[in-house]
């Protein structure tokens, strides 16, 4: 069971699967949802913070290289475009906008993007942690009703 929810750790650490697939991995095996739920969280926040500091830097230094110059360069479109969304349809709310961004459970508007975007719109740190953070909780809320309707009514 342990390697179960080291699972569910794992996947809702991975971009843009996230808590979005590790909710349903744990509804499938069978594992408990409350403490797979809150299992996920934690992974799916563990990246946030590293995110939010270090990786607009590593994208930018990386856009140019030989190898890894095209997926960087895409993860910067991609931040920056999320970010001027986010921007233009927040106004004054954008805290309450990056947090129904990453709350809707909905391909890319994960933490992974919500906090990318957060970066390159130069948001508080705390508070678009706490954004993001609250999101996530959403998610896995809406990826745990959704599970248990789903999955459970296609094993039965």
């Amino acid at each position: 069971m342990i390697y179960k929810y080291l699972l569910v750790f794992l996947i809702s650490m991975l971009p843009l699967i996230e808590l979005r697939g590790a909710i349903p991995y744990a509804v499938v095996f069978d594992l408990p949802l409350l403490p797979s739920y809150i299992i996920a969280i934690f992974g799916n926040m563990l990246p946030v913070p590293i995110i939010y500091l270090f990786a607009r830097k590593v994208l930018v230094w990386g856009s140019d290289k030989k190898y890894i110059g095209n997926f960087f360069s895409w993860c910067l479109r991609k931040g920056e475009k999320a970010g001027k969304k986010l921007q233009e349809k927040a106004g004054a709310g954008l805290y309450v906008a990056l947090f129904l961004f990453v709350g809707v459970p909905l391909p890319g508007t994960g933490a992974w993007t919500g906090t990318l975007a957060a970066s390159f719109l130069d948001m508080d740190f705390k508070k678009s942690t706490l954004a993001v953070m609250a999101g996530v909780i959403l998610a896995g809320i809406i990826m745990g009703i959704l599970s248990l309707g789903v999955f459970k009514g296609i094993l039965n």
